[in-house]
């Protein structure tokens, strides 16, 4: 299908998702929220898909949600009904996702997209990106998932002082307080996520799905149902194509070539 808002290429077992309004900073819209729930729906369905890597187009990742059009509308915002209906699913869509997801964060990440980029399995920040959970500057909750997320990866201390103060976080501070997994010179950031990608394109796909199963189970679970849900997967993984694969090329002393089977 045509989107209006998001770009979805895939080459190479890589899909590239684009946030595709660089006029707005890649502001969401309804439009982009039901196109990026169809566009990883389509990523989960397609075996071809090794690797998602998701960026903004332009200077920005995304700044969150799009107030100028809400305000333009003239009509109240049911912020219940839009979460359940296109952020919720969306969030779940990607944490669901069984193919790694990098958020290649090109620029600002606010509000909604900072947390969209916390839904990635990993993030990648360009120097010139930064972060801010700016839900509160206009007297909001965050929402999309990172009152769950944030303190999830930074604790809660540095998760509290982020989402009461709004501030704006620089992509170093971000590094250093474990938000991000990289920062890269804005000189080197493509080439750099191209080859993250493709390491994870050649990557045992099915292997990552149960690990992030596993982890996402585990945050909620006991160490004994952890365990259990461990061996669970465990049994999954031994019985692919990929198990079998490593192992051989471990024996013959020479690099595995992953199939994702």
């Amino acid at each position: 299908m045509a989107y209006e808002t998001i770009l979805y290429e895939l080459q190479d077992r890589i899909l590239r998702i684009t946030l595709n309004r660089p006029e707005r900073l890649n502001a969401m819209t309804e439009t982009m929220r039901y196109e990026l729930i169809d566009a990883f729906t389509r990523a989960g369905d397609d075996a071809s898909v090794r690797v998602v890597v998701l960026t903004g187009a332009g200077r920005g990742f995304c700044s969150g949600a799009d107030l100028a059009a809400a305000v333009e509308s003239g009509q109240p915002v049911d912020f219940g009904h839009v979460l359940r209906n296109t952020y919720n699913p969306l969030i779940m869509r990607m944490r669901c996702l069984p193919k790694p997801i990098i958020a290649a964060v090109n620029g600002v990440a606010a509000g909604a997209g900072m947390s969209v980029a916390l839904a990635c399995d990993l993030r990648i920040a360009a120097d010139s990106a930064s972060f801010l959970q700016a839900f509160v500057k206009i007297g909001l909750v965050p929402d999309s998932g990172s009152t769950w997320l944030l303190p999830r990866l930074v604790g809660l201390t540095r998760a509290m002082d982020l989402m009461l103060s709004g501030r704006k976080v620089s992509a170093p501070e971000a590094l250093a307080m474990g938000l991000v997994n990289q920062v890269v010179p804005d000189g080197e950031f493509a080439d750099v996520v191209d080859k993250l990608a493709r390491e994870y394109a050649g990557a045992p796909t099915r292997a990552i799905g149960y690990i992030k199963q596993a982890v996402e189970f585990g945050l909620d679970h006991s160490l004994e149902a952890a365990l259990d849900k461990e061996a669970e997967l465990q049994e999954l993984a031994g019985k692919t194509a990929d198990h079998q694969e490593g192992v051989s090329a471990f024996l013959q002393k020479r690099s595995p070539q992953f199939r994702g089977e």
